[in-house]
């Protein structure tokens, strides 16, 4: 019998931005399930709400019932072991993601040699962004509606 081929999606999502949306939905035909698994990270102060999050995730993949959305308070890998997921997603948009990325995957590997990192390219269109930079428009006050999924808006406070 073929095991369920799981991959988890870490981050903090805050928020999801378009980019993180098409990796995603580039990664279902490849995958039985993904996880977005939302990273709780004490030390990280986030702009928007843990539930706020989970819904905008839950949202924007309504019509996708392979993807599940979860939060997680350890090491990816150790996640990914708890929740039986061989897996790991990450979009990589630049050759300093690659880097950053590279390192991560060589020490969750010496971890736990048994989960592999997947690399997804993000599309030309989304390279440019990430949840840093829309987080600053949204602190001062400009639409990001173009950055963020359809599925979802985000109200500026300005």
């Amino acid at each position: 019998m073929n095991e369920k081929k799981i991959i988890i999606f870490p981050g903090s999502f805050d928020p999801i931005t378009k980019g993180h949306e098409s990796v995603v939905l580039r990664a279902l035909p490849l995958f039985d399930e993904i996880i977005v698994a939302i990273g709780e990270n004490a030390q990280k102060k986030s702009m928007f709400p843990l539930e706020q999050r989970i819904n905008w995730i839950k949202k924007t993949f309504e019509k996708y019932p392979t993807v599940k959305v979860e939060c997680f308070d350890c090491l990816t890998v150790d996640y990914c072991h708890k929740r039986g997921a061989k897996y790991i997603l990450r979009g990589l948009r630049n050759a300093v993601d690659y880097e950053y990325e590279r390192n991560i995957a060589l020490v969750n590997n010496d971890l736990r040699p048994e989960i592999e990192t997947v690399f997804l390219l993000t599309k030309p269109e989304h390279a440019s962004f990430n949840s840093s930079f829309v987080r600053e428009i949204v602190k001062y006050g400009h639409d990001v509606s173009k950055f963020i999924p359809d599925a979802i808006s985000i109200k500026n406070e300005k």
